[in-house]
């Protein structure tokens, strides 16, 4: 064989292999590109387009189950392929309670499970500080701070992730009007009816607001540094229907008096000129505003500004106020709108309507969770929980009528001493303690400790294996 034709043999042996492995690669490409989009080879060797599960759990590394399999190789905080349609989850781990549910997996989407907890079943009690003097308390969203609020005029603020608990006093005289300072008294008393204590993302001021014999008292509590407290009532000679922070750390409030929206510098001891006439009701998120307001031909605007801008976006107009949210899930902002027992979802881009849900009731207030991922509405002990992550709605009962979160992603409530704990959706439900006491907060911890108050004492328990 001469050198040329020996030359061309090499040169077609090279492109041939070169196709083939462009070939091979193209159809890996393409095999990957399928199992990624959810297409999958059954027991029967047929494609179907399958789901992901992505379970997580606390405690990490519990034993999962799906539809009654499980494998030592299948545990929590991982990822699994399964088929469309729906499937039952049990997670399990030796000495913690169990958790099970049932999931609709969309094929070639991604379900996120990432909240169930586990209980360890024989937990050890503690009784770490006696509160008998406290009325009421109320719980940082960051959950590190307590507020013990008395009937004198010395409060106590503990953090409860210091190990020693020292109550830090807090001598609130001289922010509230309810106060009798009568001869004899040690600290003074304080007289006044607390209506509401809100908290900056801070954890650093709580809002109260609170009933007197002349109406409503609105005053800003710093924790931090008693010092910088502001009753919002005396400082702008005011009537404020309602206050509600507006940043992380209490600087701006929005406040509604006389049906008109304004702003308030905290620090600079400001109010701001109108910023929407006749608010019926409004929310926010950093600094947007969505409101429902009474228009002059007696119907109602929906709209979203930006503070600091003139421009209203007029979304819809109704002939009844609606009770508005603002939230932001992942990228995507979101506007909830209710009205009597109907509730809608929005796209806020452009206004898109994305779901519409009929409740069962009618509720009384709509609020925004950690994280936007839920939109919980409610009266008394009813609940309808809109999770945005699936973009259903559930609707429950709690037992008894008062409901707390116990941390992002579940619903406590104390009935007859016991305290009972939920899924966000009602599912779950489980016993954790036979003599809590109501109307003070429980929560969770760094995910190793349960509090919550009994007989005049806060209680810990721990929550994970030591």
């Amino acid at each position: 064989m001469d050198a040329d034709k020996l030359k061309k043999k090499q040169s077609l042996k090279v492109i041939i292999s070169e196709a083939i492995m462009v070939l091979a690669v193209v159809a890996l490409v393409s095999v990957l590109a399928l199992i990624v989009s959810g297409y999958w080879l059954n027991s029967d060797f047929e494609v179907e387009r399958q789901g992901m599960l992505q379970v997580s759990s606390i405690p990490t590394g519990a034993d999962l189950s799906v539809d009654g399999e499980s494998s030592w190789l299948q545990r929590t905080n991982t990822s699994k392929v399964v088929s469309s349609g729906e499937h039952t989850i049990v997670i399990s781990k030796e000495g913690y309670d169990t958790w099970t549910k049932q999931v609709n997996v969309s094929e070639g989407l991604l379900y996120r499970i990432h909240y169930p907890r586990l209980f360890l079943q024989e937990r050890e009690s503690e009784k770490i500080l006696n509160t008998a003097s406290a009325l009421l308390a109320t719980i940082s969203p960051d959950r590190d701070k307590l507020l013990l609020i008395g009937d004198t005029t010395e409060w106590s603020l503990v953090n409860i992730n210091d190990d020693n608990l020292e109550p830090k006093k807090l001598n609130i005289s001289d922010y509230f009007s309810e106060v009798s300072l009568a001869e004899g008294a040690t600290n003074g008393l304080f007289t006044g009816q607390i209506i509401s204590a809100d908290w900056d993302r801070s954890g650093n001021h709580v809002l109260f607001k609170v009933q007197n014999e002349d109406g409503f008292e609105w005053v800003l509590i710093d924790v931090d540094n008693i010092k910088n407290s502001l009753n919002l009532t005396k400082e702008f000679g005011a009537n404020f229907s309602k206050v509600e922070i507006l940043d992380n750390s209490s600087n701006n409030l929005l406040a509604v008096q006389n049906d008109n929206l304004h702003k308030i510098d905290v620090p600079g001891k400001s109010i701001s000129s109108v910023l929407v006439n006749q608010v019926a009701n409004f929310d926010h998120y950093e600094n947007e505003v969505i409101f429902s307001a009474k228009t002059k031909d007696d119907q109602y605007l929906l709209g979203l500004f930006k503070i600091g801008s003139n421009d209203v976006t007029e979304l819809e107009r109704t002939a009844e106020p609606v009770k508005v949210t603002l939230s932001k899930f992942y990228d995507e902002m979101y506007i909830t709108t209710l009205q009597d027992n109907n509730v809608t979802l929005y796209k806020k881009a452009d206004f898109t309507l994305l779901n519409n849900f009929e409740l069962g009731f009618a509720p009384k207030v709509m609020e925004v969770g950690h994280n936007g991922e839920f939109i919980t509405m409610y009266d008394g002990s009813k609940i309808a929980t809109l999770d945005m992550e699936t973009r259903t709605m559930h609707e429950w009962n709690v037992d008894g009528d008062n409901f707390g979160w116990l941390d992002n992603d579940m619903i406590y409530s104390v009935a007859d001493g016991e305290l009972i704990v939920y899924d966000f959706d009602g599912a779950n439900r489980r016993v954790l303690a036979k003599n809590a006491s109501g109307h003070f907060p429980v929560a969770v911890t760094n995910d190793k400790w349960l509090y919550y108050f009994s007989d005049g004492n806060l209680i810990r328990e721990w929550l994970i294996k030591r």
